[in-house]
């Protein structure tokens, strides 16, 4: 399979496939290559087997047939080209084969050079394959710590590898002080991996080593007895902050209100220690151990209310990924509701006006040939990422918004066009209107959206042909129906999105396309005053029998 699968002999899997399981004949072009070909039913997998057909049909020596593997191993054409003569020539005269067949099998031979695997390097592969097919199998939340411990430092794979494991039902949880080890490692008991500290920036193999001595014997009890314990000469400011800040002492408190007391801590454990290795204490000392408990930390709340965004940032920046949760989960009701997923724009919606939304995720701002500046921007939301451009005039007015992490619902035209004019196909939005989304607009919606998923949804009407309701019996929330069963008039689609934009308003607008028997809804991102004159026009565009507000 290793060797199959390959641009090579990756056109002939199929008739691999087929002649194994009997289904299709095992044939030989030549007598000759049955010798070279039998161990793999008749068809080119291996570079030594070009050697050995090169040996049986062409009369090479063993070193001739050595530099023809290493001209296709190393795709060296030019020597290739060379070869070409002896090997066609020398198959005429020993295999008795037509100067037609022999340059059509150089042909193949050819291609097989694109990417030809050799036996010898394909078994220790396959056998690499099959013991991590086995251990992944077998021990599963072993085998994913271990992967993710190999790449701790390349961000890119341990966000596909934390995918991976969701989609395995293992949970990988923040590095914890108690639970954590230096890699990646399970917890005792269950499927769970937790993030290993030596991955946190910042907290070096120093600080890890120390924290792991002092937790040989028994686990810390509290915040007091990790500082009591811990060497905070090792274990200082910095590498604190970063584990408070990575969630490693959740178990002691919340994160905000750790780093709002850090400098108390500091100056508790630096005072404990102190007095350790001084072995002073004073006179009431021992009878204090005997009277009192120990040393008790008070913490004081911060000054504001815990920034769930400002955690996952933290997590982003010591971390190098999102790990309690993606910062677009608050966001999905709003994204859903006002914007058009990143995944589903392709060619089809060039020229297109839309809304999409998502996080910052790069920044590139460049300065024209005028002396403006403009950026490039990239944006990822749920489904995928886009770049969004913001030429001059709309950069000045929002270039402070443009930094990572922050969520922004933007409104442009997309354009599939590349450098030159031509359609490459990979669709961009150019920016026209762009705007911060709030915490509190996210949690809004959330909140609205979770009301709305307990209540039936309003079904589309059969019949787009009933009168609107007077405004005084309008009930609170309505949606306003609009039948089009042609859609081919782009006229009429024109001004019917210029009538919606020019009489916005709280009213849901649901687009109703195509015949009954196929119809489809669709719920446009902008709403409509109803109780405006926009509906008049709207009867004047599609008829009063395509309008239905309920």
């Amino acid at each position: 399979m290793n060797a199959l699968y390959r641009p090579g002999p990756m056109q002939f899997i199929d008739d691999y496939i087929s002649r194994k399981h009997g289904k299709k004949e095992v044939t030989y072009e030549h007598p000759g290559l049955k010798a070279a070909l039998g161990g793999t039913y008749g068809v080119l997998v291996y570079q030594e087997q070009f050697m050995q057909v090169s040996k049986d049909m062409c009369g090479f020596t063993g070193g001739q047939a050595d530099t023809l593997r290493k001209a296709i191993a190393k795709k060296q054409r030019d020597t290739m080209a060379k070869l070409k003569t002896s090997f066609t020539e020398g198959m005429m005269e020993h295999s008795k084969v037509t100067r037609k067949f022999a340059e059509r099998f150089w042909e193949r031979m050819e291609a097989f050079a694109d990417y030809g695997f050799n036996k010898s390097h394909s078994a220790p592969y396959a056998m690499i394959a099959y013991q991590t097919a086995y251990l992944k199998a077998h021990y599963p939340a072993a085998f994913m710590a271990a992967l993710m411990t190999t790449d701790y430092d390349d961000t890119d794979r341990l966000a596909i590898e934390i995918t991976e494991c969701k989609h395995m039902d293992i949970t990988v949880l923040p590095p914890d002080v108690n639970q954590s080890f230096t890699e990646f490692a399970v917890v005792p008991g269950t499927t769970q991996i937790r993030f290993g500290l030596a991955a946190i920036k910042n907290v070096g193999s120093g600080v890890v080593e120390e924290i792991l001595r002092a937790r040989r014997e028994q686990e810390f009890e509290s915040l007091e007895d990790f500082l009591t314990r811990v060497n905070i000469r090792i274990v200082n400011r910095k590498p604190m902050e970063s584990l408070i800040k990575a969630g490693a002492f959740d178990r002691f408190g919340d994160r905000t209100t750790l780093l709002h007391n850090l400098d108390m801590l500091l100056a508790f454990a630096g005072r404990l220690q102190k007095q350790a290795d001084s072995g002073q204490t004073d006179m009431f000392g021992a009878l204090e151990e005997q009277l009192f408990e120990s040393p008790r930390l008070e913490l004081l709340a911060p000054d504001g209310p815990t920034d769930g965004r400002e955690q996952l940032q933290w997590e982003r920046e010591l971390l190098g990924l999102y790990l309690s949760q993606h910062p677009l989960e608050l966001f999905e009701a709003f994204l859903n509701k006002k914007t058009v997923p990143l995944s589903s724009l392709d060619s089809g919606h060039n020229g297109k006006t839309v809304n999409v939304g998502g996080a910052v995720t790069d920044v590139r701002e460049i300065t024209t040939k005028n002396g403006q500046r403009m950026a490039f921007v990239k944006i990822e939301d749920r489904s995928g990422e886009i770049e969004v451009v913001i030429f001059p005039g709309s950069y000045q007015q929002t270039s402070d918004l443009w930094e990572r992490d922050r969520v922004v619902l933007v409104k442009g035209k997309v354009s599939t066009r590349g450098r030159g004019g031509n359609d490459s196909g990979e669709p961009k939005v150019m920016a026209d209107e762009a705007h911060e989304i709030t915490t509190q607009q996210a949690n809004e919606y959330k909140t609205v959206a979770t009301a709305a998923s307990s209540e039936a949804a309003t079904p589309v009407p059969d019949d787009a042909s009933a009168a609107a309701p007077a405004a005084k019996d309008r009930p609170l929330s309505e949606r306003l129906y609009i039948r089009l069963q042609d859609t081919s008039n782009e006229e009429v689609l024109l001004s019917l999105k210029q009538t919606i934009d020019t009489h916005s308003g709280p009213t849901e607008v649901v687009l109703v396309l195509g015949e009954a028997s196929s119809k489809q809804a669709i719920k446009l991102p902008g709403g409509i005053d109803a109780a405006g004159d926009g509906l008049s026009k709207l009867r004047e565009l599609v008829g009063t029998d395509n309008l239905v507000l309920q």
